[in-house]
Formats: structure tokens, sequence, C-alpha cells
């Protein structure tokens, strides 16, 4: 076997070219489109390259066909807040083959060691957690979501025989759009819409900067504090955030909750775009768009995908997220356009989240498992912290 680093347009092409060999016979794989994936290692459109680094390879068996790929990098803002310095590993894929994953594996630990790194997280991405991130357990039934990562079961064996460790599970959620909600969600907003002050809206997307920065305001509230890996949002990517969304967004899927003028809660969601995306294997080219618009005006995208979801902390459990939930569903159901919604995605170290997803009737889609691996056997293995 023999492994090649991508340095060339041809070997990024074939980096590009592994999934499709890998999933052939897959009927529930959809294609990642071309440009997401090669953003994450365009040193122009992700701003993790200021201060870190990645790589990646593909793997070639004795005759030269392409049996893999894998990358890895250095987020240096997440690396060093954990015990041990913790790189990471993502966009694996790999046919059925303990030694050529291994293979695989081990370059990145070598290359992760190299930086000074004593463990490596994987699969993740060498960017935003909505995204590639995790591997997949359960849910092989349906197809993913966008951005949801999809891989074949076996990848779990090769995993963990290699010792990598569950760090955390993540969940995507889903329920029908006419689900009938709780009496008890209308009676807490009830309560709340009698306190003065308080309102609800969807986005206005003649504002974007404006509910961008309200977005900025509660995501930054909401999480600051609430564990050692967050790491505040700024303003240009909040704005760079609703900016990439401004061309497939519904405004009436977005609601902000408000007290007077200060924000105080967002339920960020999209049209489920692989419902449309299916259709164009990955490439948004000319063709890809002309594809991607008719299918969209043939009504095939009809579920909804929850991106983001957040109370400021002295607004949680008063009422707040039922006014988002109600305002939602206010705005969705009587049009009977959109048939369920996903909900990406929440670990389990936030089950107070999965508690009120739970609660109005949501179940479980899909299950990921971030791994860890750490590079001292001997060393003390700790899960990700369970968040009060």
């Amino acid at each position: 076997m023999q492994l090649i680093e991508v340095v060339t347009r041809n070997t990024a092409r074939e980096f590009l070219k592994v999934p499709g060999i890998i999933y052939r016979e897959d009927k529930n794989w959809i294609s990642p489109l071309d440009k997401d994936v090669e953003a994450t290692f365009d040193p122009g459109k992700n701003p993790l390259f200021k201060t870190g680094e990645v790589t990646r390879w593909v793997l070639r068996d004795g005759s030269g066909s392409l049996i893999g790929r894998v990358a890895a990098f250095v987020n240096q803002q997440l690396a060093h807040t954990f015990r041990q310095p913790t790189g990471g590993i993502g966009f694996f894929e790999c046919i059925n083959d303990r030694e050529a994953a291994f293979l695989l594996f081990d370059r990145c630990r070598e290359w992760l060691q190299e930086r000074g790194m004593e463990a490596m997280d994987g699969p993740i991405n060498f960017g935003e957690k909505e995204r590639f991130w995790g591997l997949l357990v359960e849910g092989f039934d349906r197809r993913p979501t966008y951005l949801l990562n999809y891989n074949p079961p076996y990848y779990r064996e090769l995993f963990e025989a290699y010792g990598f460790r569950t760090f955390y599970e993540q969940f995507v959620y889903h329920m029908d759009a006419n689900v009938k909600l709780p009496p008890i969600l209308e009676e807490k907003f009830k309560r709340l819409m009698k306190a003065q002050g308080f309102r609800f809206e969807h986005l206005n997307i003649k504002q974007l900067e404006k509910y961008a920065e309200d977005f900025l305001t509660v995501y930054n509230k909401s999480w600051t504090g609430t564990h050692k890996f967050f790491r505040p949002m700024t303003k240009p990517e909040a704005l760079q955030t609703f900016s990439k969304m401004k061309g497939i967004i519904d405004e009436e899927l977005v609601v902000f909750g408000y007290r007077g003028e200060e924000p105080i809660a967002f339920l960020v969601c999209i049209p489920e775009l692989n419902q449309l995306f299916r259709y164009v294997n990955g490439k948004l080219n000319l063709w890809g768009k002309l594809k991607f618009l008719f299918y969209r005006r043939m009504g095939k995208a009809r579920s909804i995908q929850g991106l983001v979801f957040g109370t400021v902390p002295e607004y949680r459990n008063k009422g707040v997220e039922s006014g988002l939930i109600l305002t939602l569903r206010d705005l969705v159901v009587p049009k009977k356009w959109y048939r369920d919604m996903y909900m990406n995605w929440i670990g389990d170290f936030n089950p107070k989240m999965s508690k009120i997803v739970e609660h109005i009737g949501a179940k479980k889609a899909f299950t990921l498992i971030t791994y860890r691996k750490l590079f001292d056997d001997t060393a003390e293995f700790e899960r990700h912290p369970v968040l009060d």
C-alpha cells in the first residue's frame, strides 16, 4: 500500500473521489458537496489556518487503486484546552481492511506527535462542530442530513480496534411537524407573555447584520462559562455564518426571542438541504445549481433541519424555550409545507437539552460518537464533562 500526501491538484481531486468508491453500493449515502469539503482545506476560507495546521493523505493499494483517505489537523484554539494537547483527524474513508485503516491512523498519529500533540480526536472537522463531526453508529436506515457525517457500520470496529475510546456521543433528533405538543408548553408561554416586554419574531433577511449581532449576543451569553472548551464567537464569524445561509434560508425558520430590545434566545433552522443535494452528486457547478433550483421548485425539500438553539441563562426555564417552539409551529404548520424536523446535534454531556427536545415529542434518529485516542496508553482517560 502507498500513502500519498495531498499536495497537488490531482491528489486533491483523488481525495474527493474516495467516498464515491466506498459508498457506490450504498443507497442512503449522499455525497457531501465538494466545495464544503475543500473549504476546510482552503486558507482563504478557513480562519483556523491563522494559527492552526492541516494536512491530508490518500491511500492506494498495490495495484494503484484508491482505497482510503484521511486528514489530520491541529486547532490551536482547542488543542491546549485539554489535559493532553489534542489534535484531530477527520474525513476518514477506508475499505474494510484493518491494515489499511491502521496505516492511515498511524500516519495521523505520527504527524500530530511531531507537533507536540499527545492525543487525537476523530472523526472531527478542522472547523465548526456542526459539520463533518463524529462517527455514525446508529441511524443507517435513513439518509443523512446536510453536513452530518455518514459512514459504513464497520468503521466503528476499525476505530475501537485501534484504541479510540468514546469521548462523547451526539444525537440528532427527529419529530413530525404535526406532533401534538405538551399542554404545559402552552401554559408556560401564556404565563411568559403576561409579563411585560417579551416578544418573538422571525428573521428579516433585509436586516441580516442586525440579526447576526443578536445571534452573537445570545450565543456568547448562553455558553460562556458553561464549560472550559467554549470559545466565544466573534462578530465577523457571526456575520459569515448568516451570510453563508443567505441563499438557502427560509426567514420563518429562524426565530428570535426578546425582552424589550434585548435579544435573549434564538432557534435557527433551515430547509433540510440534503433532500436537494442528493441530486447533484457533490457538484454545485452550473449544472448542479440548476438541478438544485429545479428540485427545490419541485418541492423536494420538505423537512426542517434545526441547527442551533440557545437561551440566555437568566431566562431559562421561564417559558422562553416554549415561545421559540410555539412561534415556529405557528409559522410553519398552517402552511402544511414542511412535514418534519431534524434537530442537530445534542451531546450526551448536555442532558438538559436532550430532555427539552424529548419532552416535545422528538425521537433519536442518529447517534454519532466523537472518539479520543491517547498516545500514552497508561494515561488516565476522561470523558467530556457533563454540563451543569
